[in-house]
């Protein structure tokens, strides 16, 4: 049963829902279908160039096909035992396990040191100084590729073009483009912790390094293990970056797994430097590389998920003692 509501307050459900059903008749009212279009484009594009191009991937990978011609049959597991019999994917995986080891500790810890400077209410023009170093990361990874390329090409050295360096120019490159989206994570963990604690610690004569071991970074557990997940899977995907500044080269010193499914798709595969051989491209054995990729980054993201939670359940007792 319906109560009439107070005068001048609210109106009844059954006022709300006869106003409801005679605003869609004359179709100014509100409809869930309203919502179901305003979601439509997002919808179709997801559809269209991420989940149908995986699904599809998945069959690819048992067939022969150039993406030109008609398929030219079943193959099995053909491509994924060429995968995983190519040296190349084993040192295009090498390079990206390196570029990912070197970079995700060196920019958290860059991160998180710059993030607690800005974090401090005494500091005087932090915005500028968040919009500085956040500024790479809005911009597009290829166009600073060939940035950095024409800086690099007008030096003395050419430092892309020497195999024992240009793993570590592309670090360095990637380390600054992407060190903006970490330093936000970090300053919007660091608000989240009260200005009580550190007062109380100050009174208990603690200093800043007491605070910073028993405050602060116990506090940025939480959203530490998110920044570092992200991270890993970030520069285990990396791409455009490498593919602009050298394509894999020279000699692929510098492939990567995407760069290496990339031109197995695409042909064109070549080393750089000199090395280049001109092979037909090959979907299906493009996509049994990304497939055996896919499964790959998957087992490190379960791992890294068991881990990382024993690791936040065995600190959340010494947070509440502390606290």
């Amino acid at each position: 049963m319906t109560t009439d509501a107070a005068p001048g307050t609210s109106r009844t459900r059954a006022e709300t829902r006869t106003l409801e059903t005679a605003g869609r008749r004359r179709g100014t009212g509100w409809s869930p279908l309203w919502s179901y279009l305003y979601l439509s484009p997002f919808i179709i594009l997801v559809a269209l160039f991420t989940i149908y191009p995986t699904i599809a991937s998945l069959g690819y990978a048992f067939i022969r096909w150039d993406g030109l011609s008609a398929p030219s049959g079943f193959v099995g597991l053909e491509n994924f035992r060429t995968i995983i019999g190519d040296p190349f994917f084993w040192t295009s995986l090498r390079n990206s396990l390196w570029y990912t080891a070197v970079l995700v500790p060196v920019q958290l810890f860059i991160a998180l040191t710059l993030a607690l400077v800005l974090n401090q209410g005494t500091m005087r023009f932090t915005s500028v100084y968040r919009s500085m170093f956040f500024l790479p990361a809005v911009m597009s990874p290829a166009i600073l590729a060939v940035i950095f390329r024409l800086l690099i090409a007008s030096m003395q050295k050419d430092w892309l073009g020497d195999p024992d360096v240009v793993m570590w120019v592309i670090i360095v490159i990637g380390i600054w483009q992407t060190l903006g989206y970490n330093l936000i994570y970090f300053l919007a963990g660091l608000q989240t912790i009260p200005k009580e604690l550190y007062e109380a610690a100050e009174v208990d004569g603690a200093g800043w390094w007491a605070s910073l071991r028993h405050i602060t970074l116990p506090g940025l557990r939480s959203i530490a293990i998110i920044i570092l997940l992200m991270a890993i899977l970030g520069s285990l995907n990396v791409f455009d970056l490498v593919m602009v500044l050298t394509g894999g080269g020279p000699y692929f010193a510098s492939s990567v797994v995407n760069t290496y499914i990339y031109q197995l798709a695409f042909g064109n595969f070549y080393g750089g430097g000199g090395a280049s051989s001109s092979v037909a491209q090959n979907i299906g054995l493009a996509s049994a590389g990304s497939v055996f990729y896919g499964f790959m980054l998957l087992g490190v993201t379960v791992v890294q998920y068991v881990l990382l939670a024993r690791i936040k359940k065995r600190g959340a007792p010494a947070i509440a003692e502390e606290s």
